[in-house]
């Protein structure tokens, strides 16, 4: 089906631009403290520092990366945000086990997707979107139908790979939006963190648009037309396509 992009569709699509700039490392702009963070989270995801072991102390930090302390805090503070480390005052920093308490951002080291994590996390984002899309043809306004076919165009008519990595997550997104489901919206806030700032890790998820363009349509479709096994027949062979893609 063809349909043309209107001016709304463009923006909401495109309205993240400003965050592509992640897509191009030309102008690194790593403070002190994200260095520290950076690689600290590194060394905890990678087991070199293991669950239950104390980090050196801050001024032990501060040394060897010859930063001062108001650096290690704001690192130290920001791990701890994500349920990395555990600080304890008068027992120094713990490391957790951050399996059991991190959040998606343990997915991502060194702006690319650890590769002993890759394929769970394309198991769990065509499980999402297969339900979402089989929830969104049953319960998707009209308006809601309609953005999902103009994105689909969209990402077809996308000048580069950066426009097409954006327009992707803008289908993905509005999917699980006129699913109506809280939870997967929630979830969907989470993978945003750890997508849009790293899209360039997952170039690949668009890299044969001529295969993937009438797969997007035909959910758009089948979303359309309130037809639920269609759609999620349509996203599953679109979620295997990507994943094959990228994990090869």
């Amino acid at each position: 089906m063809g349909c043309a992009v209107s001016n709304r569709a463009r923006s909401k699509v495109f309205g993240t631009l400003i965050l592509s700039s992640a897509l191009s490392p030309a102008i690194p702009r790593v403070s002190l403290p994200d260095h520290v963070f950076a690689r600290l989270r590194a060394e905890i995801l990678s087991g070199q520092y293991r669950p239950g072991e104390r980090l050196p102390a801050q001024r032990a930090l501060a040394a060897d990366f010859g930063v001062n302390m108001a650096s290690i805090r704001e690192a130290l503070k920001r791990l701890e945000q994500l349920r990395l480390v555990e600080v304890r005052h008068g027992d120094g920093t713990i490391v957790l086990d951050w399996r059991r308490s991190g959040g998606l951002e343990a997915l991502m080291l060194h702006d690319r997707v650890d590769e002993s994590f890759a394929r769970d996390l394309f198991e769990a984002r065509r499980l999402l979107l297969v339900e979402a899309a089989r929830l969104a043809a049953e319960r998707r306004s009209d308006a809601q139908a309609l953005a999902l076919s103009e994105m689909a165009e969209a990402l077809a008519s996308a000048d580069d790979e950066s426009h097409a990595l954006l327009a992707d997550w803008a289908f993905m997104a509005a999917l699980v939006e006129a699913a109506g489901n809280l939870i997967f919206q929630l979830t969907m806030n989470s993978v945003r963190e750890l997508y849009l700032p790293h899209a360039g890790a997952f170039a690949a998820l668009v890299a044969n648009r001529e295969q993937l363009v009438p797969l997007y349509r035909r959910a758009a479709g089948a979303v359309r037309d309130r037809d639920a096994g269609e759609a999620a027949a349509a996203v599953a062979e679109l979620a295997d396509a990507q994943g094959a893609l990228v994990l090869g």
